[in-house]
């Protein structure tokens, strides 16, 4: 699993609980995060780079994408078709999760500046409801929210001062009178406090780490590569969670977001990719 910091331990944390047997290689770029204010060419090549690193020298067996901005600038079907692992992102399960969740038709995406302008979530949400027979067409307003992650990667998830930002950030979806808001940003659940209390009480909250870990689920069952304790797979699982930034800032965050399965962080280094 690859993020640009913290965010993806939100799905991190759905795929442990659901998939308990599974192994986890965790990567998480802290020392470029954070991504979403970088131009998109430079979020792919890290993509690349972090995917390639647990391919080659973790062995992984499934690649999952936990970084809403890394999914946009390097679309799944392209990861895809250049690793020799099965690849899955956030993007698709949250959309699908979105469209599913609203009665007025009236749906909102908020994310970092990359995702939205990169309009994956908009081409998402549009497959998301031609795939389904069954869902009527929505109306979809997106916002951007620069900001919300530097609090959350800084450890803060409350206060005045973010709530401000929000009030300002959330404004176009909230003027747009939605009813389901997906948190297009794996930081952005555990800001899901203050983002409630400003969406108010009728407005659905989405968040693609569970649908994530669903498909994640499903994936392993199909292609035969699902590890549980009656197929021999008598030890404990191994979580491993990496940083390419300040490893005990990590480990002190990591395991308050997460819980007592990241009990320490190993540093990795990057070197700058070409694009």
């Amino acid at each position: 699993m690859l993020d640009s910091g913290f965010g993806g331990l939100t799905v991190a944390r759905a795929v442990i609980d659901l998939l308990p047997c599974e192994d986890l290689v965790y990567i998480g770029d802290t020392g470029r995060c954070p991504y979403g204010p970088k131009p998109l060419a430079d979020v792919a090549a890290y993509a690349r780079q972090i995917a390639w690193t647990l391919v080659k020298d973790f062995d992984v067996k499934v690649l999952v994408v936990a970084c809403n901005t890394a999914a946009a600038a390097a679309p799944i079907h392209e990861l895809a078709d250049e690793l020799p692992v099965p690849v899955l992102g956030v993007i698709e399960p949250g959309a699908r999760s979105l469209v599913q969740a609203t009665e007025s038709h009236r749906v909102g995406v908020i994310g970092t500046v990359g995702t939205i302008g990169s309009g994956a979530y908009q081409r998402a949400v549009a497959d998301a409801v031609a795939a389904d027979d069954g869902i009527e067409p929505v109306e979809l307003t997106c916002a951007a929210c620069p900001g919300f992650v530097e609090f959350v990667e800084n450890g803060i998830a409350s206060g005045d001062e973010i709530t401000v930002l929000a009030e300002r950030l959330l404004a176009p979806v909230r003027d747009a009178d939605v009813d389901a808001l997906l948190l297009g940003c794996t930081h952005y659940p555990l800001l899901a406090r203050v983002i409630g209390d400003v969406m108010g009480p009728n407005v659905v909250l989405v968040s693609s780490a569970d649908e994530t870990a669903f498909e994640l689920a499903d994936l392993l069952r199909r292609l035969g590569l699902r590890r549980r304790p009656a197929d021999g797979a008598s030890r404990p699982a191994r979580h491993r969670f990496l940083s390419s930034g300040d490893i005990n800032h990590f480990a002190t965050l990591g395991r308050q977001l997460l819980g007592p399965e990241l009990s320490s962080a190993e540093p990795i280094v990057f070197d700058e990719p070409t694009n």
